[in-house]
């Protein structure tokens, strides 16, 4: 099997490769071809949900195959992705941006597509505001009518010619500009799964925003279903683009668990935490409320860093800590405001860890905490955090908004203040319980209710089912 193939299970393919799944459970498996989009180079939520979710519907039975375009994804657990990328970045960004480029062969462009390439060139698209691709998003949007047709003709070639799938499922709406062709060659069913799409196309300014929508609702009409993380994000989108309520199904999220510790491992390590924490100071635990996420306006940094301010004018036993990506596009804003709740503060009890390395050092991370808090100005679609954070025991104090009340509702954990207001985060901050009112002793149950809820074990069969039901 070709380097570049790695993650391929099926057709051309199984010569030279490992035995497929779908020889080891004596059945035709379902192939499912998952298109996701990349990061850019950073720790991306829907791109680690795409990435556990290949890996879910294959413990579950199915053939699964990863595909990222634009970049090369970046997770903290197994990339199952595919190392060849479709709709290069690079390659895609010339072609609305330069004159004349879409007018080259593929062949002298080819090379710009190689991961290493597009991965170093798209480093600074990180940085990037949403506000500047408008015309990139519309020319994407209009598929094969628009400057990407040679790339989106390879990508449709190596679907229906090579890879030969079952069912196509798109992880982004952003991506139903190959629609239109797609199913004019393609025989199975094509489904999508929406995981934020709004909040990037209301970024983008005028005329591009309209001409965007409109373009999305067009195509989306065209997949046999969509799906969706939460109750919320299906009822809200059937509104925004204009469908039918019974065209969406939701499914659950999944999380991988392999790398986590036991429960027993994490009380060492909090009790080593306990210590640390209370040495020199008191005989009472301080309680620690954390950031863990990018670090953005729509994400609410700059909220949490607002009401760190108001608490540790009011009490001394809270803590602070921040972490997550944080783009250069914010990075002034945050430093300056950082720094001057600083001041404001006793040396380390406002600490900023920075964007962790690893699946090891993210965990670290959160087990620090007693509480998460991510203070979102959009309504969250899905809310993985929540659950990364379930998995090593700590609750998460949420807006009451989004698909959060559902996962509070599932987690039977945690707390929810009214969004939008300062003085209500401040208040619920203020208001959340010590360790020693029994916080630590109702973890294990915490960890326990998302491994049996969101677990890849107990998601994968039910959203294999989901699938299933569209290639019925």
């Amino acid at each position: 099997m070709s380097g570049s193939m790695r993650g391929l299970r099926w057709g051309a393919y199984d010569s030279g490769s490992p035995i497929s799944i779908r020889k080891q459970h004596g059945v035709d498996a379902l192939k499912i071809a998952i298109i996701t989009a990349g990061g850019a180079g950073m720790f991306c939520g829907s791109c680690m949900q795409d990435n556990t979710l290949a890996r879910a519907l294959r413990m579950a039975g199915a053939d699964a195959v990863l595909l990222p375009t634009y970049t090369p994804i970046r997770v903290d657990e197994e990339n199952e992705s595919t190392s060849r990328v479709f709709l290069g970045g690079v390659n895609v960004y010339l072609d609305s941006k330069l004159p004349g480029w879409k007018l080259l062969p593929r062949r002298f462009k080819r090379w710009l597509d190689r991961p290493s390439i597009v991965q170093l060139l798209s480093k600074r698209s990180s940085s990037i505001d949403a506000s500047q691709l408008g015309d990139l998003t519309v020319d994407l949007l209009r598929g094969s009518t628009g400057p990407q047709r040679a790339e989106i003709k390879e990508l449709i070639d190596f679907l229906c010619d090579d890879l030969r799938p079952d069912v196509v499922l798109f992880s982004n709406a952003l991506l139903s500009g190959i629609l239109p062709e797609l199913k004019s060659r393609f025989s199975g069913r094509i489904g999508c799964l929406l995981q934020g799409d709004d909040i990037f196309l209301e970024a983008l300014p005028e005329p591009w925003k309209s001409q965007a929508r409109k373009l999305v609702s067009q195509n989306v009409s065209g997949f046999d279903r969509l799906f969706t993380h939460s109750q919320y994000y299906a009822a809200f989108m059937a509104k925004y683009l204009n469908l039918d309520a019974s065209r969406f199904r939701t499914i659950p999220l999944t999380v991988d668990t392999d790398s986590l510790r036991t429960n027993q491992d994490m009380h060492v390590e909090r009790q080593q935490l306990d210590v640390v924490a209370s040495s020199g100071r008191s005989d009472i635990r301080r309680t620690t409320v954390g950031y863990f996420a990018r670090l953005c306006p729509e994400k609410g940094v700059f909220h949490f860093l607002d009401a760190v301010a108001d608490v540790v004018a009011e009490r001394s036993d809270i803590d602070f800590v921040i972490a997550g990506f944080l783009p250069e596009l914010h990075r002034k804003q945050f430093e300056k405001q950082l720094r001057a709740m600083q001041k404001l503060a006793a040396a380390g009890r406002i600490r900023w860890e920075g964007s962790p390395a690893d699946r090891d050092q993210k965990f670290r991370i959160l087990r620090s905490f007693d509480w998460l808090c991510v203070p979102t100005e959009y309504h969250e679609p899905k809310g993985l955090y929540v659950l990364e954070a379930a998995l090593v025991g700590v609750p998460s104090l949420l807006p009451q908004h989004g698909a959060f009340p559902e996962r509070i509702a599932d987690l039977e954990f945690g707390k929810l203040y009214e969004p939008g207001s300062r003085k209500a985060l401040v208040d619920a901050i203020l208001a959340l319980p010590s360790t020693n009112a029994g916080l630590i002793s109702a973890n294990p149950a915490l960890r326990a209710r998302c491994l049996e809820r969101y677990g890849m074990a107990i998601t994968g069969p039910e959203i294999l089912q989901a699938i299933r039901e569209v290639s019925g």
